[in-house]
């Protein structure tokens, strides 16, 4: 109601008591009883609905901003990730090589061929060829794209298992939350990107469109298969690493001057613990690939093993 009476020049940043406020904004003083304001909202002068364009541009300054301050506080402060990230080695980082498993069932087969049409569809819409020479730029606005629908496998699989679970009522041995970490991680990985491009209206209407066809795709395929699924995901990983692998040799080869001395931003830093004198732009690509390298690897195992009574080995201690 306030927001909605109040002129549209004025700008509050609600850190005082409601009858504080309400003498700013000349309203009647509220009695004890009266329910207090949420904090930490600013509301900012709106454009009228006339001079928008949608789908041409986008503006600089939020309509509604939330705010916290800087500085950690008695009241505010970080809390740990739900998932800690292990620590790499250098050595475990620079020994991830390009694989391939072989497609051996017919269900392999469906898979691999499956990522070979996706792979085609989208180096076709980006122009992205393996000897064709790629700027840092089609470089950032590949892997968002592709970090956004990244996520959605291990947690539509995730979601899928812990249901079944529920259905049956029993244990499922360590799958759920391995799926649910690779999307985590998935994400994490679109977060980092997020900082060094800002993604326009074009590139959010196709992350909106492919969501919505992947995510259901998936959900119905992994209630058919999910053997084909996890197989066609590690097929999918052994793609990311190596168009990861790609970007480190570029930047190796001086083709990407630009990602030469960049500094990761500060959530990669925090995420992975980079050390001191390792936290490159080519450094994070290290890791993001190291990521992908596990993700290939945990799917296929994923698909040798039995989909329902098999205990997932890595969530166990021997």
């Amino acid at each position: 109601m306030i927001a909605a009476s109040a002129p549209r020049s004025i700008a509050v940043v609600a850190r005082r008591t409601p009858t504080k406020l309400s003498k700013a904004l000349n309203y009647p003083t509220c009695s004890a009883t009266c329910i207090g304001l949420r904090p930490f909202v600013v509301i900012q002068p709106i454009q009228p609905l006339a001079s928008r364009r949608d789908f041409s541009s986008t503006s600089s300054h939020p309509k509604i901003t939330e705010f916290f301050p800087a500085k950690e506080t008695e009241r505010v402060r970080r809390t740990p990730a739900a998932w800690p990230h292990p620590i790499y080695t250098e050595e475990q980082m620079r020994a991830v090589e390009v694989a391939h498993r072989e497609a051996k069932t017919w269900s392999d087969k469906v898979a691999l061929s499956a990522v070979k049409i996706l792979r085609w569809g989208l180096d076709t819409a980006t122009g992205y060829k393996h000897n064709k020479p790629m700027t840092a730029y089609h470089y950032l606005k590949r892997n968002l794209f592709l970090e956004s629908v990244a996520g959605v496998p291990g947690m539509v699989a995730g979601m899928l298992r812990h249901l079944h679970s529920l259905r049956r009522m029993k244990r499922d041995n360590g799958w759920i939350e391995s799926l649910l970490e690779e999307s985590y991680n998935e994400r994490m990985h679109l977060l980092v990107f997020l900082k060094m491009m800002k993604p326009g209206p074009f590139m959010r209407l196709m992350v909106l469109g492919a969501q919505g066809i992947w995510c259901n795709a998936l959900f119905f395929a992994y209630l058919l298969s999910p053997r084909t699924v996890h197989r066609f995901v590690g097929y999918l990983e052994e793609e990311a690493v190596i168009t990861y692998t790609r970007q480190i040799q570029d930047i190796d080869a001086g083709r990407l001057p630009e990602w030469q001395n960049l500094q990761a931003p500060q959530i990669a830093i925090d995420y992975w613990k980079m050390p001191e004198g390792h936290r490159t732009m080519r450094d994070l690509l290290l890791y993001i690939r190291a990521d992908e390298s596990k993700h290939r690897e945990v799917n296929h195992t994923f698909g040798n093993l039995d989909q329902k009574e098999v205990r997932w080995p890595v969530a166990y201690t021997y």
